[in-house]
């Protein structure tokens, strides 16, 4: 499979950072407009200068930036933080592992965010096209 597949790489790496950047940008515009049933049962949306509110800008800009690949590394890496931080404040008080404490979105995203930091944005981004690695 890998002899098939291999030739597409770095294109199957692209889908995948504009897949899940895309997808990481919808939770914070979940927390901060309320898509996609965000809104809590008092109709509010996270305040701005909360905790949440402070995600919600980080999962919405920064997924926004991983998805157009520009400046990638910073924002995955930054991404990366706050995923850990939320897998740690959030859900690790719950039970260690993460299947028991609801914690495998946040531990996925943490561990893809810290790869694409270290990979960069590669092909079909904004860095790419601007000559950077």
């Amino acid at each position: 499979m890998e002899r098939f597949l291999g030739q597409y790489s770095p294109y199957l790496y692209a889908v995948m950072r504009i897949v899940v950047g895309f997808l990481f940008a919808c939770h914070g515009a979940q927390k901060l407009f309320g898509a996609f049933g965000g809104v809590d049962k008092q109709g509010a949306t996270a305040p701005l200068l909360s905790l949440f509110g402070l995600a919600g800008v980080i999962e919405l800009v920064g997924g926004l930036l991983i998805v157009v690949g520009l400046m990638t590394g910073y924002a995955a890496f930054l991404a990366s933080g706050e995923m850990a931080a939320a897998y740690f404040t959030a859900h690790f008080p719950r039970g260690v592992w993460p299947i028991e404490n609801t914690g495998e979105l946040a531990a996925l995203y943490c561990f893809v965010f810290l790869y694409i930091a270290s990979r960069g944005a590669g092909a079909w981004s904004i860095d790419q096209a601007r000559g950077e690695p």
